[in-house]
């Protein structure tokens, strides 16, 4: 029953769908109606809101952390569980219609939380990838495809599979986005979605 508990913690903090939130709060728009429609922190950076893109950003790696944090604390070895519950419900929110964001900031939460040293090779993964791209999905996609990578590397078998399918999830959330990269028409860091 723990990993069940664990499971619907993760998925209820990480449905918080806090960009859209903010934006609402503090008069952006409707953040669904915006750019890609995501109500994650680059879809709020196109509300020209610099402040609240990393709000947002902050928020939903915050939640993702929280979820493995909490489950650590109260049913242990359930983290791995409650983190793949968490960016179920970022992506997958029931209040939203299952239309949430794409997962990044909050598989950076999770992945704090989880170990550091693995949140310090996805960011730096992200950080090569978008310098040399300029291009944010491609630095999302490639930095949570690391993870499990690094979890093998770091020599933390248990947390391989959970993030291999963060990562599923997270490549699914980007379809549209595969679809634009391999069409060069997906737009670079500063353009208009």
């Amino acid at each position: 029953m723990n990993s069940v508990y664990a499971l619907a913690l993760g998925y209820m903090l990480g449905s918080i769908p806090f960009g859209l939130i903010l934006t609402k709060v503090f008069n952006a728009g409707d953040l669904r109606s915006i750019g890609s429609g995501s109500i994650g922190a680059t879809n709020v950076l196109r509300t020209g809101r610099k402040g609240l893109a990393i709000g947002t950003l902050l928020l939903d790696a915050g939640k993702g952390a929280l979820a493995v944090w909490l489950a650590a604390q109260w049913w242990p070895l359930t983290a791995p569980i409650a983190a793949f519950g968490a960016i179920l419900g970022h992506c997958f929110p029931v209040w939203l219609r299952f239309q949430g964001g794409k997962g990044v900031a909050t598989a950076l939460g999770i992945a704090l939380a989880l170990a550091w040293p693995l949140a310090l090779v996805c960011v730096a993964v992200w950080l090569v990838v978008v310098a040399a791209s300029r291009i944010s999905s491609l630095g999302g996609i490639a930095a949570t495809l690391a993870g499990p990578l690094a979890a093998w590397a770091l020599d933390r078998p248990e947390l391989i599979l959970p993030l291999a399918g963060i990562a599923l999830v997270v490549l699914w959330r980007h379809r549209a986005n595969i679809v634009r990269l391999r069409a060069g028409t997906e737009p670079k860091v500063g353009q208009a979605a």
